[in-house]
């Protein structure tokens, strides 16, 4: 079998590990666990390819440590208890040793078959290194997320990914044996967007396509190749984020027929439902936002359903949820205005409320003027009274403007009414 040149060049030492300086670096957080004798259970949580699974083997090998390996895809209780029973009668408990349990995608876990972890990594029975590419403290249940240290791993920076290609040309055995060239690296650098086995698959791609002894890598040669084989390499979902990418932005240019084909893509690819989901939950509010507030509501039922449905039933559900938000129109400007305001406070700090907006909870804070000339906007006309919100040295910042829709357009004639002395609607 020929092995896949992201596997072959999986480092066998934690010294030949490339990224993640944080972690691994001198000073590195899992560097102080190993120097220290310290080994919790572990949550690493980071994109594809930023070497989740090969760290785990690396740490296993550092700390002398058995080592176990499940994919959340195809495991499930049942070889969890093997694991754990094996681990019991292995002795290495006596030794201080507990074996480790890696477990790769653990957020495709269900919460029985999470559950089923916490007595062993409780009593210390097994050390447990789960990996993620979703935020655990969605996917991860809190009972065992409270047992694991999470570590972030990010998107390997570029010296990393170059190190990595001229590693590979020089150590391994079959790239050795051709004359390959990279006069250009720039392709393969974008293309692999952090991700380090998408780095080797690109190469190994078009290695084995330009089958000649001579080859001379440019960026022009890289991205011919990446035309002709895309399909292939989509189907093995190497290029995951570039299919995500496409059925988003489709959505977000209102082309529905498109954001079909890019969904029936992940689903033949086989891609987490709850993930398509949830990343039509963000762009709901995100993309479409106030201009049709309804969508929000419909992707997060779509959220909800397609987990109680599965495949293939679900298929019908994203659709139905893409197809809308899609033919929505869309609206970016609370996102936009939340970020403004964020930008405005890390500018200018934290500023006084003003004191007629002050919580006057105790007689003092009443006797100091909290809540004094306050007023209570149902006790006018309209619900309505011109006062300030604000901090004195930011009056009259917009942080929120109405886009170009319907919705929006009624919004900006009712803030208008309102505030046309202040804000410009």
């Amino acid at each position: 079998m020929n092995t896949p040149l992201a596997e072959r060049m999986r480092p066998k030492l934690l010294k030949d590990y490339f990224g993640q300086e944080h972690l691994v670096g001198t000073k590195g957080s899992l560097t102080q666990m190993i120097e220290n004798d310290i080994f919790p259970s572990l949550i690493f949580w980071g994109p594809p390819g930023t070497g989740k699974t090969t760290l785990a083997s690396l740490l296993a090998n550092e700390k002398d440590r058995p080592f176990y390996q499940l994919s959340a895809i195809n495991s499930g209780v049942k070889e969890i208890r093997d694991i754990i029973s094996k681990a019991e009668h292995s002795g290495d408990l006596f030794s201080g040793k507990s074996p480790i349990l890696f477990i790769d995608e653990i957020h495709r876990f269900s919460k029985s078959q999470q559950d089923s972890l916490l007595n062993a990594v409780e009593k210390g029975i097994i050390t447990l290194i789960g990996a993620t590419t979703e935020n655990p403290s969605f996917e991860v249940i809190n009972a065992l997320l409270s047992r694991c240290q999470v570590y972030i791993l990010n998107p390997l920076e570029k010296k990393d990914l170059e190190k990595i290609l001229i590693i590979a040309l020089q150590t391994d055995t079959q790239l050795k044996d051709k004359s390959i060239k990279i006069k250009e690296s720039d392709a393969l650098i974008e293309l692999a967007g952090g991700d380090a086995r998408k780095l080797l698959s690109l190469l190994e791609l078009v290695v084995q396509t330009h089958n000649s002894k001579n080859i001379e890598i440019t960026n022009a040669l890289v991205f011919e190749t990446i035309q002709t084989k895309s399909v292939l390499f989509d189907k093995k979902g190497d290029f995951h984020y570039d299919i995500v990418s496409a059925f988003i932005k489709s959505i977000r240019g209102s082309d529905p027929n498109a954001a079909v084909y890019w969904l029936a893509r992940m689903i033949e690819a086989g891609e987490d439902i709850a993930f398509i989901a949830r990343r039509m939950l963000i762009l709901a509010a995100e993309d479409v936002g106030i201009a049709n507030p309804t969508a929000l509501v419909i992707a997060n039922n779509t959220s909800q359903a397609v987990k109680t449905l599965g495949y293939p039933e679900g298929r019908i559900l994203l659709s139905e949820c893409a197809i809308y938000l899609a033919s929505s129109p869309k609206s970016n400007k609370a996102y936009r205005a939340i970020d403004l305001a964020i930008e405005k406070v890390k500018k200018t700090g934290n500023l006084q409320v003003p004191i007629h907006l002050r919580n006057a909870s105790t007689k003092l804070m009443k006797d100091l003027g909290y809540g004094k000339g306050y007023e209570y906007a149902h006790d006018f006309k309209n619900e309505f009274t011109f006062q300030e919100f604000l901090p004195e040295e930011i009056s009259g910042t917009k942080f929120y403007e109405p886009g170009e829709n319907p919705k929006e357009n009624s919004i900006r004639d009712f803030l208008k009414n309102r505030w046309k002395s202040k804000y410009d609607y």
